[in-house]
């Protein structure tokens, strides 16, 4: 029988092969390409030049990175899943857009760039926002081949939901009734992030083994290590916040505080809040254990996500 010892030695010895610099490096170029190509500029320019400058703004692309991984972990191919990953970055870049806006967390700045109301004014940044979101949608419909039309409409379907008031916009909505307010609970401040942030990592991990067909148990485990990953992820950002330069996050720090937003380190403080993170990654590494060396790529950008700085 195997240890859980073996098993980490194991884990050890495979993360000191992979190399997730080049990893990232080759995904993000594809999916980089691939954003390129998903929008061209026709009439009216402006709206087409104001998606198009917050789209491709740069970023991790950590999201489409993680749908392609799970794709090919489950059997797939990054050919099936591209149309989807940049779908998943269309409705990033959305919540983006629309977070930055005065009647939200009024930013300036995002990805090191000013944000899209300041270059092209609310009016047309609040119709980027929503042209992202919709043309992401058709985007995946129009787009994706040679995969069973059951499984791109079960993909269509767990994005509309990440995004949704069962999602994203749910998560924001209680965010922002707490806003200002002592004492937030954690149970409140977890419902928020599940949401908010949660989701939509969710959506990226399910949808690419949806996409190549993965059965019940191995979706079961892929969004348990995604929710894991997804919390883990907000913290993370809860820290940067604190600790980080805007120039280094490329967007605004300290926001948080300003806004006097309810924090993990405001509950916990910074290294209780670290060492929080740190269990959710082990965790979400653990539900990989049953995919072996396959699942090395998502193994290791579990440990991306606590390690980042910015």
């Amino acid at each position: 029988m195997v240890s859980t010892k073996d098993i980490d030695s194991l884990h050890k010895q495979e993360e000191s092969a992979f190399d997730l610099s080049a990893y990232l490096a080759e995904k993000q170029a594809q999916v980089e390409a691939a954003l390129e190509r998903a929008i061209p500029v026709t009439y009216p320019e402006k709206i087409y030049d104001a998606m198009r400058y917050s789209l491709l703004a740069g970023g991790k692309r950590l999201r489409p990175i993680l749908c392609l991984a799970s794709c090919e972990l489950a059997g797939g191919t990054p050919e099936m899943a591209m149309p989807t990953a940049c779908a998943l970055e269309m409705v990033h870049t959305m919540s983006l857009i629309h977070d930055d806006l005065p009647a939200m967390d009024n930013d300036d700045y995002r990805r090191g760039k000013l944000t899209n109301h300041k270059v092209y004014g609310e009016d047309i940044a609040i119709l980027a926002g929503d042209g992202l979101l919709t043309y992401a949608f058709e985007f995946i419909a129009a787009n994706t081949k040679n995969v069973p039309a059951e499984r791109v409409v079960r993909a269509i379907a767990q994005l509309a939901r990440a995004f949704g008031p069962a999602g994203v916009v749910g998560g924001q909505v209680v965010d922002l009734e707490w806003e200002g307010k002592p004492d937030v609970p954690v149970e409140t401040l977890n419902f928020i992030h599940t949401h908010k942030t949660g989701a939509l990592l969710e959506a990226c991990v399910v949808c690419g083994a949806l996409l190549a067909g993965a059965p019940a148990l191995d979706l079961q485990r892929l969004s348990s290590y995604a929710k894991k990953i997804g919390l883990a992820f907000q913290i993370v950002d809860d820290i940067l916040d604190i600790t980080a330069t805007t120039e280094k996050l490329g967007k605004t720090a300290g926001k948080d505080l300003q806004a006097q937003k309810a924090t993990y380190p405001s509950l916990w403080g910074l290294e209780e809040s670290r060492r929080q993170a740190s269990l959710l990654i082990d965790a979400a590494k653990a539900e990989l254990d049953p995919f072996g060396q396959k699942a090395q790529p998502l193994r290791s950008l579990a440990d991306f996500i606590t390690n980042r700085s910015h």
